[in-house]
């Protein structure tokens, strides 16, 4: 496991690819999942996910991914299990404290990092992991997310396109009449003190 996780690291690039195609198909079967119903898919894909992601990653199935912003190097595998970069101890040549034959999870994930186009991404800073998310699946989670926020934008793209073409020929006369989008706050209150 320890030489595919090295192996990983080396190729994080097309390994990001792969990931950003994966997350776009989750995304995209979002209508499926919601009408078979999360609760009912969990199982099955959690299981896929453990699968790949344990022979790739070495994965602990934390149930919060977060390989695309580490270098694809799973802090989960550091003996502290550090969220946010290394601890003081890293031996000479990058090696960990705790496990001395082993290469520090951060240095892996800072040398990933290097190779991927998102790779600024590993200087954000990571929240504490939600235990009670522990073997549940990331994809899942991820893809109900993006698709929420796909859905909230086309919606409200939908209703501009609405508005503007109800105004279409007032436009013309008086542009001013005709929004385009949701007023400003500060003019809605502006408008509720008069």
């Amino acid at each position: 496991m320890y030489r595919l996780r090295l192996w990983s690291v080396r190729h994080a690039r097309g390994l990001e690819r792969v990931y950003k195609w994966v997350e776009g198909a989750m995304v995209g079967l979002d209508p499926v999942f919601s009408r078979l119903g999360y609760a009912r898919v969990e199982r099955p894909v959690a299981l896929v996910e453990r699968s790949v992601k344990t022979l790739l990653f070495d994965c602990e199935m934390c149930g919060q991914c977060v390989l695309s912003s580490t270098g694809m190097s799973c802090p989960m595998n550091c003996p502290k299990q550090l969220r946010n970069g290394p601890c003081g101890g890293v031996r000479p040549g990058g090696y960990c404290e705790v496990k001395p034959w082993m290469r520090c999870v951060w240095c892996d994930a800072w040398e990933g990092a290097q190779r991927m186009r998102n790779g600024a991404w590993i200087h954000e800073v990571l929240p504490p992991v939600d235990r009670s998310l522990k073997g549940s699946s990331s994809w899942l989670r991820v893809a109900r997310e993006k698709a929420a926020e796909r859905g909230h934008s086309e919606t409200k793209s939908r209703a501009r396109r609405i508005v503007a073409k109800a105004f279409a020929g007032a436009r013309r006369n008086e542009p001013a009449s005709a929004p385009l989008a949701e007023e400003p706050q500060s003019a809605v209150n502006r408008e509720a003190q008069r």
